[in-house]
């Protein structure tokens, strides 16, 4: 499941950081925090190696 914007990226970018230890859980707050508690390792690097390119900084509400 690719990310729809930026900011989802790099949330899963840090969750898969905190996942393989090389950052504190603790460190982690909001969407990441979210993410590292319901997602696999295999589905957040999927999300954060999605390209940036013509991605939203923000998902729209609709």
């Amino acid at each position: 499941m690719p990310a729809k914007s930026q900011s989802q990226q790099k949330a899963a970018g840090a969750a898969l950081s905190a996942k393989r230890g090389e950052t504190k859980v603790g460190d982690l707050q909001g969407a990441s925090k979210s993410m590292y508690e319901s997602m696999s390792e295999k589905e957040l690097d999927e999300m954060a190696s999605t390209k940036r390119k013509g991605k939203p900084e923000h998902k729209s509400k609709s």
